[in-house]
């Protein structure tokens, strides 16, 4: 085996010989290490190499050889996915992280992103040009990912989820060839992401904006079960008297250094400030408030404030349900499930509201989710090797016990980028995932991609 896999290498290198700007990182590499380092640091597999291609030639070159040579590989962007599926045993890594470039379009309404920008560098350069498109809250993860396989996030109710901000894509085919998405690709790649090629650019919508309104409202903690069902019993009737859809509000639990906290993290995204406070002081007053940071500021400077609080890495796993509403039975569930949450800074509870634009059907994605919901990011994760199992222990309770609840509150589907995959069939992944979409799913990769060249990116088909 050993023998084997020292002639492949041998063989690529070689094979990059001709094609200098291609970087190479064999395992022999002092640069090894660090390139192979993802968001998991549980995840242990070794990759046959590392590729850094510098230009969509470059990948091109690299996915014709692979193919060739029958070597099977995987994308990596920022190497944020859950699971650390960006490195495979044996595998080798495309790394993307020098396709970093935005190109605003002239009529300021769009702009081309490459592939291996992350969402600090994207939301700085499109500060710099007064505009921004929706986001994650967390700067280290890769763009392009985040957007493709759904993208919840503080413009979600504002202007829709990541997936619907993407007009167009430059793909590398099966073949290696460079292409230009049609209608049908580019209704797959808004929802099942890479299974159908490496996405080096995509056109997005961008928006206008002079300033956000975003902060933490952080309510009482020392009795967490009381504030959660309070919080959530004022919050549904906010909901049914009429929420401006340039609010979005998300929930957390999390292990601060002055211990366990919970907060509605807020924010506004329209043009009128004075608005956004009024609306802040309706949600400071469905608590006892401890402490509010919402004030005006940036998007890069949003999430550059959040770079501080997110470890590098972390071990362990997610879990996620999807709910109309949190009901009073909800709220009465994850009172408790945040009284136990491991005192790790990996360790968190997040919920996600899906309303406005970002809950609207559309028919130009296969993304499964699209009914007014709330999304619940259940982070069983640890700083350190030694909490891992205790952390997965608890955030798998915390979702058996969301799903013992009424059967007609919990949605069939979940968000992709936060299911654990692992120990499941990929056939119930994808049920889980696309929903109503599955076999126009499958018809589309069995047209775009029929031997399975994509073999190992997210989610797996086999």
């Amino acid at each position: 085996m050993a023998d084997n896999v020292d002639a492949k290498l041998a063989a690529l290198e070689a094979f990059l010989q001709d094609h200098p700007a291609i970087k190479f990182i064999p395992p022999s590499s002092p640069h090894y290490p660090a390139a192979r380092k993802v968001f998991h640091d549980g995840r242990l597999d070794n990759p046959l190499a590392i590729i850094q291609p510098q230009s969509p030639t470059d990948v091109s070159t690299v996915i014709k050889y692979a193919k060739a040579h029958s070597i099977p590989f995987t994308i990596r962007a920022g190497g944020h996915n859950l699971e650390g599926r960006a490195i495979v045993e044996g595998a080798l890594v495309i790394d993307l992280r020098a396709f970093t470039a935005v190109t605003v379009s002239s009529d300021r309404k769009s702009a081309i992103i490459q592939g291996g920008i992350l969402q600090q560098e994207l939301a700085n350069k499109l500060w710099d040009e007064g505009l921004a498109t929706p986001t994650g809250t967390i700067p280290s993860v890769g763009y392009v990912g985040w957007a493709m396989y759904g993208g919840y996030g503080p413009f979600s109710a504002n202007w829709g989820l990541g997936v619907d901000q993407i007009l167009g894509a430059t793909v590398i085919n099966p073949n290696g060839e460079i292409i230009t998405a049609d209608e049908d690709l580019l209704k797959g790649i808004r929802g099942a992401g890479g299974l159908f090629g490496v996405i080096v650019d995509i056109t997005v919508k961008v928006y206008p904006i002079k300033s956000v309104l975003t902060g933490a409202i952080i309510f009482d903690s020392q009795d967490i079960k009381k504030s959660v069902i309070e919080f959530n019993a004022g919050y549904n009737k906010l909901l049914d008297a009429g929420i401006p859809k340039e609010l979005t509000i998300q929930q957390a639990a999390f292990n601060s250094p002055h211990g366990r906290a919970y907060a509605a993290l807020f924010t506004w995204s329209g043009s009128d400030t004075e608005e956004g406070l009024r609306w802040s002081e309706k949600i400071t007053s469905l608590g006892t408030v401890i402490m509010n940071t919402v004030a005006p500021t940036t998007i890069p400077a949003h999430l550059a404030a959040n770079a501080a609080l997110i470890p590098p890495t972390m071990y362990g796993s997610s879990q996620t349900h999807s709910v109309r509403r949190i009901t009073p039975e909800v709220a009465e569930k994850i009172g408790p499930i945040l009284e136990r949450m491991p005192s790790s800074p990996g360790t968190m509870f997040s919920v996600h509201e899906s309303r406005g634009t970002s809950a609207e059907e559309k028919s130009h994605s296969v993304f499964g989710t699209r009914e007014p919901h709330f999304m619940l990011e259940i982070l069983g994760f640890a700083t350190e090797a030694e909490g891992r199992a205790e952390t997965e222990q608890w955030a798998a309770q915390a979702a058996d016990e969301i799903l013992q609840t009424d059967p007609g509150n919990v949605l069939p589907t979940a968000y992709l980028s936060l299911l654990n995959t692992l120990s499941a069939a990929p056939d119930d992944v994808l049920k889980k995932v696309f929903g109503s979409h599955v076999k126009e799913v499958l018809d589309l990769k069995e047209k775009v991609d029929p031997e399975n060249v994509y073999s190992l990116m997210v989610p797996l088909l086999k």
